[in-house]
């Protein structure tokens, strides 16, 4: 018997739909196999076929085009412009998800001491250390502070998720060693005025207004740039990181210490005001003296003294009245 007009069509329908359920993931995976990259991205390319390893394939520049990476390759995109991990003292900034951290050090005499500055590096855009890069830190996933776990290549998430564990640890040992070679006066000099240092106040002061904290700020982060690309390439086991350059803005203390330093300069603001006021009875007495020995060398000078002292429209002046009456003029 021959098959109906309408059985026809649908056959043919049902056929298409199979075909078509069949064949979506190939056409997926071939709409897939063309990636490009933007200006500030490179991609690393690795093999995801079904019958593929997992290879390697290819890296891709930043600002390409359209560029043929294979049916159902896996492309890590990585940035490729200077990026920077901020560090600072304050807490309420401290968005470590963000790429800013707190960081908190000992000097040498174990004044804690916040730390404000923030990492300069580039991405190493050579085709081989991306390759070494990808192969160490792009196959395995990093703890972020929300609890989740992302690739590095994962966007901002996972790229901040790697520093914060992989690079974060290599900076606050540089800044825990360069810290720690300076007492805390030498690095903030009104430290000076709550440290136990045996001496009276007036030679605090005058410590506190010796000091000079600049270079020795400039020389923890000179030490730090010499430090830091070598100890970043020992950690990471290649030179991936390139252009490293640490600025060090700020040392600070911890809330409590500042109080008593706020403290401390407040009283000797008031001992010094008190020294003023001291200072100046002492020089009127000695100007008030110096002046009743005139007085008393000269009684004509005092007389005359006492005229210039006299109201204006003063006619009649009674020097023997008891009262010292003066007579206006009528």
């Amino acid at each position: 018997m021959k098959p109906s007009p309408q059985m026809s069509r649908g056959r043919a329908i049902a056929t298409a739909i199979v075909l078509l359920v069949v064949a979506l993931p190939f056409l997926n995976g071939l709409l897939r196999g063309f990636e490009r990259t933007d200006g500030g991205e490179v991609a690393v390319v690795r093999n995801g076929g079904f019958f593929d390893n997992t290879r390697i394939r290819q890296v891709i520049d930043p600002g390409s085009g359209r560029v043929w990476t294979g049916w159902w390759s896996k492309v890590h995109k990585y940035p490729a412009q200077q990026r920077f991990y901020t560090i600072t003292s304050n807490r309420g900034e401290g968005d470590r998800g963000g790429g800013v951290d707190v960081v908190t050090v000992p000097s040498s005499d174990g004044v804690n001491m916040g730390i404000e500055g923030t990492l300069y590096f580039t991405l190493n855009l050579d085709h081989e250390a991306l390759k070494k890069f990808d192969d160490k830190f792009g196959t395995r996933k990093f703890r972020a502070p929300n609890g989740k776990t992302y690739f590095a290549w994962e966007g901002d998430e996972g790229w901040t998720a790697f520093l914060n564990q992989i690079v974060r640890p290599v900076i606050d040992n540089n800044l825990r060693t360069q810290i720690n070679s300076f007492r805390c006066a030498e690095l903030i000099s009104s430290c000076a005025l709550v440290q136990n240092t045996g001496s009276n106040p007036r030679q605090q002061r005058a410590n506190v207004q010796a000091q000079s904290n600049n270079a020795n700020i400039a020389k923890v982060q000179d030490a730090i740039n010499r430090q830091l690309a070598t100890d970043l390439r020992n950690t990471l086991g290649g030179d991936f990181l390139t252009n490293i350059h640490f600025n060090l803005v700020k040392v600070s203390l911890p809330s409590k210490v500042q109080e008593a330093v706020d403290r401390a300069q407040a009283a000797f603001a008031q001992v010094s005001e008190a020294q003023a006021k001291v200072e100046q009875a002492r020089l009127e007495a000695a100007a008030n003296k110096a002046r009743q020995d005139g007085y008393n060398k000269c009684p004509t000078c005092a007389e005359i003294e006492k005229l210039k002292a006299l109201p204006q429209g003063i006619t009649v002046y009674a020097p023997g009245n008891p009262g010292g009456a003066l007579l206006p003029r009528r």
